[in-house]
């Protein structure tokens, strides 16, 4: 059941009409999408997906598989990610013109890391390795999350750090900041029953709050003439175009407008992704650019400024040595495993010609050195 008050507001905001739409959606099932990655693969692996209109790499799955029993969502060939939440991605894709090689970005709320590694797609595809992405999750809960999955992406472009969005105020260093902020996740209200337990008019209020908070601290950071791209999963105003206001007049800035992108709703200073009238869950997303004239400051190295963790690079010096599903999946599992006709000696093991990791073959059996943090913990029979 639905918070009395959530719908009130909800009709308030949308109509009566359109509201009852939403709200019968999110009675309903929620949808499964997948977000390739281009740089390890360029076709879907799943028959029958619909492409996503305001995403080139993501596609709409007729049902759920079990991505944990596949080899390729563990190599970084794909992330499962909505596809509504898909659209921040589009809209960065839309304001990267205004940018040349050596653009700094920080995803300052980067948890588990969806929008992290579509940023970089995007960025890697416009300006290969020129170019600087820090991703930041405060939460230290969250942040192995992030740091998990950047490595399976496994951009050498892309840093991870945890600090507080405090810690950024200062000087100037980056052209884009995407903050898709803590908010009262009305748009998760189909996924996760706890979202519904937790929302209440004072949990509207106070996200919108500490979202003011965050904006303030990292602003500074922010170049004049630089983008900020906001957003949440949430439907009210008074997290979204509110706040969006809130950043026009009290930080200094202009709102941008980005065109339209059928069936996306228009706002008056965003857009909204609302259940029934797009197959994902609820988004909202903004676009601002800083007051000030563009200046040529010389960006500082912010991995290095903000000690943030980048991904290994794979083991290229060792052989690959290819195997078959059973086989890979026994390995993501932590078993050991037989190759008896691969070359002994340390080996980059990989599966559809995808590194999944390490192993150590000594003929009779091989050593299984996939990291134990990201190992499957299932049957894998």
């Amino acid at each position: 059941m639905l918070p009395e008050a959530f719908i009130r507001g909800l009709s308030e905001e949308l109509g009566p009409d359109r509201a009852r739409t939403v709200l019968d959606a999110l009675s309903g099932e929620p949808s499964v999408s997948v977000r390739l990655n281009p740089a390890k693969l360029t076709a879907c692996p799943f028959p029958n997906a619909e492409r996503i209109p305001w995403s080139p790499y993501g596609y709409l799955l007729k049902e759920r598989p079990n991505f944990t029993l596949d080899p390729l969502f563990h190599a970084g060939c794909y992330y499962v990610q909505d596809s509504s939440a898909m659209f921040v991605g589009g809209l960065f894709r839309s304001v990267l013109d205004g940018f040349g090689p050596g653009v700094t970005v920080l995803d300052l709320c980067a948890a588990p890391g969806g929008k992290t590694t579509d940023l970089a797609a995007s960025l890697r595809e416009r300006f290969g390795d020129r170019f600087s992405l820090l991703a930041n999750e405060v939460m230290r809960n969250r942040f192995g999350v992030l740091r998990s999955n950047v490595r399976t992406w496994g951009d050498p472009r892309v840093g991870v750090v945890s600090r507080d969005p405090s810690a950024f105020s200062g000087k100037p260093v980056f052209d884009i900041v995407v903050a898709d902020v803590p908010c009262s996740g009305e748009g998760m209200f189909r996924k996760d029953e706890k979202a519904v337990e937790d929302w209440s008019p004072e949990t509207v209020a106070f996200c919108a709050a500490r979202s003011r908070r965050i904006l303030s601290d990292v602003w500074s950071s922010l170049k004049p003439g630089g983008i900020l791209l906001y957003s949440t999963c949430t439907f009210n105003r008074q997290e979204n175009d509110g706040t969006v206001a809130w950043i026009a007049a009290e930080l200094g800035a202009d709102i941008l407008d980005c065109g339209d992108f059928p069936p996306v709703t228009r706002t008056d200073y965003g857009y909204a992704l609302l259940p029934g009238y797009v197959p994902g869950e609820g988004q909202y997303a903004a676009v601002l650019r800083k007051h000030g004239e563009p200046e040529s400051i010389r960006t500082a190295d912010i991995f290095s400024l903000f000690k943030a963790d980048l991904p290994v690079p794979p083991p290229d010096p060792y052989p690959c040595f290819d195997l078959d599903r059973e086989t890979a999946l026994q390995y993501l599992h932590g078993d050991a495993i037989r190759i008896p006709d691969a070359p002994l000696g340390l080996l980059t093991l990989t599966y559809q010609g995808h590194p999944l990791g390490p192993g150590k073959n000594l003929g009779s059996r091989c050593n299984n050195l996939y990291p134990k943090d990201r190992r499957i913990r299932m049957d894998i029979r």
